[in-house]
């Protein structure tokens, strides 16, 4: 059965099929450079640990690996455009929801990727056409916008991108990303001037930071009813291991984050991961580099990551962590 992604008419949740659902999946960045027999194996094995949605980047290079599915002017690129297609496909068979994030050059996607807001428009059009069979996607146009660098987005930049999705496909869901916590400014603007779906806040990755998602989420919901305007709340991109030498997460530290942010009301959460900083060849490079001689996500996982998704599906399931 298709699964078609929504909101609910709670405003606070995502639905599937019209079922009020919550949001727990798994970053995978690089899967448009995975074989596809890999990738069905992924995402059999994430179903099993509970995982009901990914995120993976439509501009995208990493390790001298550029697999981005648009190019420098936003248009499609191929194979990883037709590798786009296939994922949402199969990820819509599995009962999945498919986040496709658009990013400006970092230097992790590529310096001067969609360096020009006509590229960018122009990839938002391309993916909103492209995408219009596949109402199990939705649209993140620009990754940690707020950020001062090459990844920066203006907020009329933003309205203007979630305008020419919604002209080609009004019920798709669009949002922009935001580095850290949402204060009452950026809230402002991002349900009012850009009128984004949902807020997705990319909370900070400090040891200590899970002893404060529930009050951050309580507070940024209380604040969203005050403004009269109240949308889903997303932790799309929490912290990871491999990030930083100062705090390596345990299983411990993914599963209380992962249950703050259901007791505070949040509408998702992501098992995010990606390549080890601290290695010269960043390996092991997880969700960030995909490629058949790196292996499948699941294989490329930490012993502490593989006990969390053990864990995390028990307490979804309800049983005995």
């Amino acid at each position: 059965m298709a699964a078609v992604l929504s909101i609910d008419s709670g405003g606070e949740r995502f639905a599937v099929n019209g079922e009020p659902v919550f949001l727990y999946g798994a970053s995978y960045y690089a899967a448009l450079g995975a074989e596809e027999t890999l990738i069905e194996e992924d995402l059999a094995d994430l179903r099993g640990y509970q995982v009901n949605w990914v995120r993976v980047w439509v501009t995208w290079g990493a390790f001298d690996n550029n697999v981005s599915a648009v190019d420098e002017d936003g248009d499609e690129r191929s194979p990883y455009w037709e590798r786009l297609l296939t994922l949402c496909e199969r990820a819509d068979a599995a009962g999945m929801v498919v986040d496709v994030t658009v990013s400006r050059g970092n230097g992790v996607a590529g310096e001067g990727l969609l360096a020009t807001d006509e590229a960018h428009l122009n990839a938002a059009a391309v993916l909103a056409e492209g995408l219009r069979p596949f109402r199990n996607v939705y649209l993140d146009v620009g990754n940690e916008r707020n950020l001062q660098d090459g990844r920066h987005v203006p907020v009329p930049l933003v309205r203007r991108l979630r305008d020419r999705v919604k002209e080609i496909d009004p019920a798709r869901l669009v949002t922009a990303s935001h580095a850290g916590d949402v204060e009452p400014d950026a809230l402002y603007e991002y349900l009012i001037a850009a009128r984004l779906d949902f807020l997705a806040p990319h909370r900070p990755r400090r040891p200590g930071s899970t002893s404060e998602t529930e009050q951050k989420t309580t507070t940024l919901r209380s604040r969203m009813k005050r403004l009269g305007k109240v949308v889903p709340v997303h932790y799309q991109e929490p912290f990871r291991r491999g990030f930083s030498a100062d705090w390596q997460p345990a299983a411990k530290d993914f599963l209380a984050d992962l249950k703050a942010s259901i007791a505070a009301g949040a509408a998702g959460w992501c098992f995010h991961n990606g390549d080890n900083r601290m290695a010269s060849d960043g390996r092991p490079r997880r969700g960030f580099d995909l490629r058949p001689a790196e292996g499948r996500l699941l294989d490329q996982l930490e012993d502490e990551e593989r006990r969390f998704l053990l864990r995390a599906a028990r307490f979804l399931r309800g049983e005995p962590e």
